[in-house]
């Protein structure tokens, strides 16, 4: 039983390429907030930049999406931010900055990549932008999770 829940666990960080320490003080976050926690643990990684702009197939992976945040091509409301983890809340707009959308490594993924963007997010500028339009549910997100694994895991 206790394999099942860190394996999960293992799953979740993989997929969202979150150390351990940064992991916990999600979960801890998640844990605070009112609801279900397993669904709001992974409301808060879907909301981190590099996610969304993942999901705006900005980046083939999220590791290239990281990329383009550190290196300072995307903008939340027209400010730079080159922080990964931040938090885009609903209502934000995520765009590429001017001279990124004109990178080829972008501009192929915009073309080759056809993943579907998510319920939550609404595409403008012909993809160079989207806007947080609400927050994500359970069944928006995609990943193969079993989130209750999880917190079992942390509620030992």
């Amino acid at each position: 039983e206790y394999l099942a829940q860190l394996r999960e666990k293992q799953k979740a960080r993989r997929i969202y390429g979150v150390l351990e320490k940064q992991f916990r003080i999600v979960y801890a976050e998640a844990n605070r907030q009112p609801g279900i926690t397993g669904e709001n643990l992974l409301r808060l990684l879907e909301l981190r930049l590099d996610n969304v702009a993942f999901r705006a197939t900005w980046g083939a992976s999220r590791s290239q999406a990281r990329q383009l945040v550190r290196h300072g091509h995307v903008l939340v409301n027209g400010k730079r931010v080159t922080i990964p983890s931040y938090r885009v809340r609903e209502g934000d707009t995520v765009a590429l900055k001017p001279s990124a959308r004109e990178m080829y490594i972008v501009r192929r993924n915009l073309d080759t990549l056809d993943r579907q963007l998510p319920l939550w997010l609404e595409a403008g500028e012909g993809r160079l932008s989207v806007r947080v339009t609400s927050l994500p549910q359970r069944e928006h997100i995609d990943e193969p999770l079993r989130e209750s694994l999880i917190v079992e895991l942390y509620s030992k």
